[in-house]
């Protein structure tokens, strides 16, 4: 088959492959291929067992894989034959020298940009993909110029704005895909050429452009104001829990208001990911960087409050339990970092039980789909764990269940027969308020919820 363009995505990751599994479900005219200098993880794409959960995700692949999807480890030769390249690849945060805790780590981006550039024959679409900071096209743009000969390159931002979870579905129907361009012909052209492969599934009016820059920054503050919310209801969570107020009805009050609205209201043991936490700590960075101090601390706050749920939430099993943990079994129920995926990356559940484990409680841990990640995740750290797929087993012998991740799963839990299996007094620690807490209670549990009065027989 001859296709109209190539598109070539560079990072199999949970940003690139989705991202391009749409595209070429939408886009059957265009081939689109997917690179990784992870073997392993191309051989999985490649097979019955996605290195990526998402719901109806397998579906596509299944569907588009060899007819138009492929997925291959030979960077350079796939460099070489695509025309539009998109950009996925990591870029966590900084872990050494300057800017080390806040800024983001562009290495592998940078070798990414050099590839490109050396294995270019003809001229290309160049897009970042992955979260950048603002002003990193322009060091891709210097990068791709410092080559010789006729080969030219036009660089695009168009971040993604999927959440982890739900990916198909907001890759299907977006609330809106931005792409950034320089405001040069060339520049213009190139954006003309992505506006035109997402219009194929996308109507025009929820396709956003913008400079270059203004795509950059755009996804920054998008997680930024998201992930203050879930730190402003948070925060208000503690005053409830001293109040007697209930923060699932403050929570319907504010949100009801048209203005406010009620998404990511939901209060909890914070928020988790390769996102939220990142970005924001990248845009404090950006702002110190710039001479901002007062703008920096006020979003270094929304992480502290993130930081400081988690904190109250094991001190509060703690005092709860009679302030020892010691050889007591703890039930953890989840561990990625939100339903619906198997990422564990930067899952409140990492450092909760590594608070649980310090002290010298057993550990079980059971998660539908995140279990292999969890025990990665918990490979260095001293103590009894153990991972078991089943809740009904992991809980049996317990003295208390910690809910971690708002799966489904766990709402629906037969409670009366995991609390005829556990050690008594038992107790319910509800990271996600999900579970029918005075039902709960009734069964026998000492349910302590967030940001609701506990319901205690102690």
């Amino acid at each position: 088959m001859k296709f109209k363009k190539k598109i070539l995505s560079i990072g199999a990751g949970y940003v690139g492959a989705p991202s391009m599994v749409m595209i070429a479900s939408k886009c059957p005219d265009y081939k689109v291929t997917v690179v990784d200098i992870n073997v392993s993880r191309i051989n999985a794409w490649n097979s019955d067992q996605l290195p990526v959960y998402e719901p109806g995700l397998d579906a596509i692949v299944k569907k588009t894989r060899g007819r138009n999807l492929f997925f291959s480890a030979d960077v350079e030769k796939q460099i070489q034959e695509n025309d539009i390249i998109f950009v996925c690849v990591n870029t966590p945060t900084k872990t050494f020298g300057a800017g080390a805790g806040m800024a983001a780590d562009l290495q592998y981006w940078e070798k990414t940009a050099r590839q490109i550039l050396e294995n270019s024959q003809s001229s290309k679409i160049v897009i970042e993909k992955s979260t950048l900071p603002i002003k990193t096209a322009q060091a891709m743009e210097r990068i791709l110029a410092s080559g010789n000969g006729d080969v030219t390159f036009d660089v695009l931002s168009n971040p993604e704005f999927m959440a982890e979870g739900t990916a198909v579905s907001d890759l299907e129907n977006p609330d809106r895909v931005l792409i950034g361009s320089r405001e040069t012909q060339s520049g213009l052209a190139a954006r003309a050429e992505l506006v035109k492969i997402y219009s194929h599934w996308v109507s025009p009016e929820k396709i956003i452009t913008s400079n270059i820059w203004s795509a950059e920054l755009s996804k920054l503050v998008a997680n930024a104001f998201l992930a203050q919310r879930v730190s402003s209801i948070n925060a208000i969570s503690a005053l409830c829990e001293k109040t007697d107020a209930d923060i699932s009805e403050v929570a319907r009050a504010v949100g009801t208001d048209s203005r406010i609205g009620s998404k990511f209201l939901k209060a909890g043991i914070g928020f988790g990911g390769s996102c939220f936490k990142k970005d924001i700590l990248n845009l404090v960075y950006l702002c110190h960087f710039y001479g901002l101090p007062e703008v920096a601390a006020y979003w270094e706050s929304v992480v502290k409050i993130n930081e400081y749920q988690q904190e109250r939430f094991i001190a509060n099993v703690l005092q709860s339990m009679f302030n020892t943990l010691a050889g007591k079994k703890i039930c953890v129920l989840g561990f990625a970092f939100k339903a619906d995926t198997g990422d564990t990356r930067e899952s409140p559940a990492i450092n909760i039980t590594r608070k649980l484990l310090a002290e010298h409680a057993e550990v079980v841990i059971t998660d539908p789909k995140a279990l292999t990640n969890a025990a990665m995740d918990l490979a260095q750290d001293a103590g009894k764990i153990r991972y078991v797929e089943d809740p009904y087993q992991a809980a049996a012998g317990c003295h208390a269940l910690v809910i971690m991740t708002d799966w489904d799963l766990y709402r629906n839990l037969d409670y009366r027969k995991i609390y005829k299996s556990m050690v008594k007094p038992a107790f319910i620690f509800d990271g996600r308020n999900i579970v029918d807490q005075r039902k709960c209670f009734e069964i026998g549990f000492n349910v302590f919820p967030i940001g609701k009065p506990a319901l205690s027989r102690l």
